[in-house]
């Protein structure tokens, strides 16, 4: 697991780098032809770790079900970002990520209910949701390389 973490420290260092680097009005642009912005695509990415990991486990996830309903799969960003939910993605980014490092060495990921994803991997632990979460980070974030040519 120490790889896995590793690698997602990478990724969220790199969608960190989008929060710094753009306007608020820059995350919210949503070019012709995308149904989503930079924002959303980061705010996604935090939704769906914690579904993967907590939610599938049957534990409290570290995020409101609010930003869950704003960008859970099948939703599109409306209304726009605010600098205060920017704030929010960006220090979740790493709270996150770091609480599931502890949370998996001290074992709290008993139960887990299998799920096969869309591209049929079949998730059957905590560990298998975040060794797949690193396969949606990067799809997302090869989304978000294309968008900012657009912003």
């Amino acid at each position: 697991m120490h790889q896995t973490f590793n690698i997602t420290e990478t990724s969220r260092n790199t969608l960190s780098k989008f929060l710094e680097g753009y306007t608020l009005e820059q995350l919210n642009v949503i070019p012709e032809g995308y149904n989503n912005n930079l924002i959303w695509n980061i705010g996604h990415i935090v939704v769906v770790q914690q579904m993967l990991v907590y939610k599938l486990s049957g534990l409290p996830m570290m995020i409101s079900d609010e930003m869950v309903e704003k960008y859970k799969k099948g939703t599109k960003p409306e209304p726009n970002a605010t600098q205060a939910d920017v704030d929010e993605i960006q220090s979740l980014l790493f709270e996150t990520i770091n609480q599931t490092k502890a949370d998996l060495e001290n074992k709290v990921f008993q139960d887990f209910h299998e799920f096969t994803t869309m591209t049929g991997f079949t998730i059957k632990t905590a560990e298998d949701a975040m060794s797949f979460n690193i396969y949606h980070e990067a799809v997302h974030t090869g989304v978000m390389m294309g968008i900012r040519k657009f912003v």
